[in-house]
């Protein structure tokens, strides 16, 4: 079954290695860059105000790609949230399943 997967990094070259790696190493059909959005959160005791960029990410394989993720990212804890694609056009999410499948 299909997931988006999110993510986000703090500069737009690491956005861009990320999204090229899921899909050359087909743990995702498509990455999209959104950004620079504002991300507020609590990291180490205080509350951070930072931009970041955010990665969403369209597959099949959510433990792989989420592995993947986690070893080639920068941050300490990357942000990796797996939601399930309920429904939607059909052809597309067969594209997304096959085009990340090992």
């Amino acid at each position: 079954m299909p997931h988006v997967l999110l993510t986000t990094t703090d500069s737009d070259d690491e956005a861009q290695r990320l999204a090229r790696g899921l899909v050359e190493a087909r743990l995702a059909a498509c990455v999209q860059i959104v950004g620079p959005v504002r991300s507020v959160f609590r990291w180490e005791g205080a509350v951070q105000v930072e931009p970041e960029y955010q990665l969403v990410v369209k597959t099949a394989r959510v433990p792989e790609a989420t592995d993947w993720i986690v070893a080639n990212h920068s941050y300490d804890v990357p942000e990796v949230i797996a939601l399930p694609i309920d429904g939607g056009h059909e052809t597309y999410l067969t594209w997304v399943a096959d085009e990340s499948s090992d």
